[in-house]
Protein backbone atom coordinates (compact mmCIF):
# COMPACT_ATOMS: atom_id res chain seq x y z
CA UNK A 1 0.00 0.00 0.00
CA UNK A 2 2.97 2.62 1.25
CA UNK A 3 4.58 1.60 -2.24
CA UNK A 4 1.61 2.57 -4.60
CA UNK A 5 0.99 5.24 -2.43
CA UNK A 6 4.58 6.69 -2.54
CA UNK A 7 4.43 6.24 -6.72
CA UNK A 8 1.29 8.02 -6.94
CA UNK A 9 2.59 10.88 -4.64
CA UNK A 10 6.23 10.84 -6.59
CA UNK A 11 3.62 11.00 -10.31
CA UNK A 12 1.81 13.82 -9.04
CA UNK A 13 5.30 16.22 -7.73
CA UNK A 14 6.04 15.27 -11.58
CA UNK A 15 3.12 16.74 -12.89
CA UNK A 16 3.03 19.31 -10.80
CA UNK A 17 6.32 20.18 -11.77
CA UNK A 18 5.90 19.78 -14.98
CA UNK A 19 2.92 22.16 -15.30
CA UNK A 20 4.74 24.97 -13.69
CA UNK A 21 7.43 25.33 -16.30
CA UNK A 22 4.90 25.18 -18.24
CA UNK A 23 3.16 28.17 -17.03
CA UNK A 24 6.25 29.80 -16.79
CA UNK A 25 7.21 29.66 -19.88
CA UNK A 26 3.75 30.85 -21.05
CA UNK A 27 4.04 33.49 -18.88
CA UNK A 28 7.31 34.71 -19.95
CA UNK A 29 5.58 34.50 -23.74
CA UNK A 30 3.73 37.16 -22.58
CA UNK A 31 6.25 39.32 -20.66
CA UNK A 32 8.45 39.18 -23.71
CA UNK A 33 6.22 39.82 -26.44
CA UNK A 34 7.56 42.71 -28.65
CA UNK A 35 4.26 45.03 -28.99
CA UNK A 36 6.42 48.34 -30.77
CA UNK A 37 3.91 51.59 -30.73
CA UNK A 38 5.00 54.82 -33.00
CA UNK A 39 3.38 57.83 -31.83
CA UNK A 40 4.93 61.60 -30.99
CA UNK A 41 8.14 60.68 -32.79
CA UNK A 42 9.17 57.80 -30.74
CA UNK A 43 9.28 54.02 -31.18
CA UNK A 44 8.11 52.68 -27.92
CA UNK A 45 8.29 49.38 -26.15
CA UNK A 46 7.11 48.89 -22.50
CA UNK A 47 10.18 51.20 -20.77
CA UNK A 48 12.04 51.40 -24.05
CA UNK A 49 11.52 54.84 -25.59
CA UNK A 50 13.44 55.54 -29.29
CA UNK A 51 13.42 58.51 -31.49
CA UNK A 52 12.06 57.16 -34.55
CA UNK A 53 11.89 59.26 -38.18
CA UNK A 54 8.39 58.59 -40.06
CA UNK A 55 7.43 59.74 -43.80
CA UNK A 56 7.95 63.31 -44.84
CA UNK A 57 3.97 63.89 -45.46
CA UNK A 58 3.51 62.53 -41.88
CA UNK A 59 0.79 59.67 -40.75
CA UNK A 60 -1.97 58.72 -43.00
CA UNK A 61 -5.24 56.49 -43.17
CA UNK A 62 -5.44 56.10 -46.50
CA UNK A 63 -2.22 55.68 -47.78
CA UNK A 64 -1.57 55.65 -51.54
CA UNK A 65 2.12 54.54 -53.02
CA UNK A 66 4.35 57.65 -53.30
CA UNK A 67 2.48 59.97 -50.56
CA UNK A 68 4.59 59.94 -48.24
CA UNK A 69 2.92 58.76 -45.83
CA UNK A 70 3.70 56.15 -42.95
CA UNK A 71 0.45 54.29 -42.72
CA UNK A 72 -1.90 54.44 -39.19
CA UNK A 73 -2.59 50.81 -38.12
CA UNK A 74 -1.54 47.81 -36.38
CA UNK A 75 0.95 45.62 -37.76
CA UNK A 76 2.74 42.35 -37.60
CA UNK A 77 6.08 42.16 -38.14
CA UNK A 78 6.91 39.38 -40.23
CA UNK A 79 10.37 38.95 -41.79
CA UNK A 80 13.86 40.34 -40.92
CA UNK A 81 16.20 41.48 -44.02
CA UNK A 82 19.78 42.03 -43.05
CA UNK A 83 23.28 42.65 -44.59
CA UNK A 84 25.70 40.31 -43.41
CA UNK A 85 28.51 42.23 -44.15
CA UNK A 86 27.52 45.62 -42.29
CA UNK A 87 26.45 43.65 -38.87
CA UNK A 88 28.03 41.08 -36.21
CA UNK A 89 26.87 37.85 -34.88
CA UNK A 90 23.52 39.01 -34.92
CA UNK A 91 21.21 36.15 -34.19
CA UNK A 92 17.33 36.34 -34.85
CA UNK A 93 14.25 34.55 -33.70
CA UNK A 94 11.93 35.43 -36.49
CA UNK A 95 12.12 34.62 -39.81
CA UNK A 96 15.38 36.24 -41.37
CA UNK A 97 16.93 36.24 -44.86
CA UNK A 98 20.18 37.97 -46.18
CA UNK A 99 19.79 41.29 -48.56
CA UNK A 100 21.85 39.99 -51.91
CA UNK A 101 23.16 42.45 -54.45
CA UNK A 102 20.44 41.38 -56.71
CA UNK A 103 17.31 42.04 -54.15
CA UNK A 104 14.90 44.63 -54.36
CA UNK A 105 11.27 45.64 -53.92
CA UNK A 106 8.49 46.23 -56.50
CA UNK A 107 7.25 50.17 -56.30
CA UNK A 108 5.29 49.87 -59.79
CA UNK A 109 1.85 49.79 -59.40
CA UNK A 110 1.31 48.12 -63.00
CA UNK A 111 3.35 44.88 -62.09
CA UNK A 112 2.00 42.09 -61.02
CA UNK A 113 4.67 41.79 -58.34
CA UNK A 114 3.78 45.07 -56.79
CA UNK A 115 5.14 45.13 -52.99
CA UNK A 116 7.05 41.95 -53.66
CA UNK A 117 10.77 41.21 -52.95
CA UNK A 118 12.29 40.81 -56.39
CA UNK A 119 15.60 39.92 -58.18
CA UNK A 120 17.41 42.51 -60.26
CA UNK A 121 17.70 42.46 -63.07
CA UNK A 122 13.92 43.71 -62.99
CA UNK A 123 12.14 45.54 -65.84
CA UNK A 124 9.43 47.20 -63.63
CA UNK A 125 10.35 50.16 -61.05
CA UNK A 126 11.50 48.90 -57.93
CA UNK A 127 13.88 49.82 -55.11
CA UNK A 128 17.55 48.40 -54.44
CA UNK A 129 17.36 46.83 -50.67
CA UNK A 130 21.20 46.47 -51.45
CA UNK A 131 22.33 49.51 -50.47
CA UNK A 132 25.90 51.70 -49.88
CA UNK A 133 24.85 53.66 -46.91
CA UNK A 134 23.34 52.10 -43.63
CA UNK A 135 19.82 52.58 -43.93
CA UNK A 136 19.06 48.76 -45.30
CA UNK A 137 21.69 46.81 -42.84
CA UNK A 138 18.35 45.76 -41.36
CA UNK A 139 14.98 45.56 -42.62
CA UNK A 140 12.03 44.67 -40.49
CA UNK A 141 9.28 43.89 -43.17
CA UNK A 142 6.16 45.36 -41.66
CA UNK A 143 3.13 43.55 -42.77
CA UNK A 144 1.22 46.54 -44.54
CA UNK A 145 -0.91 46.35 -47.94
CA UNK A 146 1.14 42.54 -48.29
CA UNK A 147 -2.26 40.37 -47.20
CA UNK A 148 -4.06 40.54 -49.91
CA UNK A 149 -1.70 43.18 -51.53
CA UNK A 150 -3.89 46.25 -53.38
CA UNK A 151 -2.32 47.92 -56.02
CA UNK A 152 -1.57 51.63 -55.39
CA UNK A 153 -1.89 51.48 -51.52
CA UNK A 154 1.63 51.78 -50.85
CA UNK A 155 4.43 49.38 -51.16
CA UNK A 156 8.10 48.62 -49.18
CA UNK A 157 6.67 49.96 -45.66
CA UNK A 158 9.41 48.99 -43.59
CA UNK A 159 11.06 49.49 -39.90
CA UNK A 160 14.87 50.46 -40.79
CA UNK A 161 18.15 52.51 -40.01
CA UNK A 162 17.15 56.42 -39.91
CA UNK A 163 19.96 59.12 -41.15
CA UNK A 164 21.88 60.70 -38.52
CA UNK A 165 19.68 63.83 -38.39
CA UNK A 166 16.31 61.52 -38.57
CA UNK A 167 15.28 63.11 -41.73
CA UNK A 168 11.92 61.66 -42.60
CA UNK A 169 11.17 58.80 -44.54
CA UNK A 170 9.33 57.90 -47.45
CA UNK A 171 6.79 56.10 -45.58
CA UNK A 172 8.88 53.91 -43.31
CA UNK A 173 10.00 54.07 -39.89
CA UNK A 174 13.74 54.45 -39.17
CA UNK A 175 15.33 54.25 -35.99
CA UNK A 176 18.81 54.28 -34.78
CA UNK A 177 21.26 50.91 -35.61
CA UNK A 178 22.29 50.49 -32.72
CA UNK A 179 18.75 50.56 -31.39
CA UNK A 180 16.98 48.85 -34.40
CA UNK A 181 19.51 45.84 -33.80
CA UNK A 182 18.17 45.31 -29.89
CA UNK A 183 14.59 45.25 -31.03
CA UNK A 184 15.07 43.11 -33.88
CA UNK A 185 17.34 40.28 -32.48
CA UNK A 186 13.91 40.04 -29.99
CA UNK A 187 11.19 40.16 -32.51
CA UNK A 188 9.44 36.80 -32.83
CA UNK A 189 6.21 35.54 -35.38
CA UNK A 190 3.66 37.45 -32.41
CA UNK A 191 5.55 40.91 -32.65
CA UNK A 192 3.29 43.80 -33.48
CA UNK A 193 3.87 47.43 -34.73
CA UNK A 194 0.81 49.70 -33.53
CA UNK A 195 1.41 53.45 -35.64
CA UNK A 196 -0.85 56.02 -34.27
CA UNK A 197 -1.56 60.02 -34.75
Amino acid sequence: FFEISSKILIKMISLRRRAIVILFIFNLSIIFKMKLVVKNGFLINENLKFKCAIGYNGLSNNKYEGDGCTPIGNFKIIKILYRPDKINNCEFILDSEVIEISDGWCDDVNSDEYNQRIKFPFKPSAEHLYRYDDLYDIVCVIDYNLNPTIRGKGSAIFLHIANNDYSPTQGCIAIKKEELIQIATKLDKTSTIHIDC
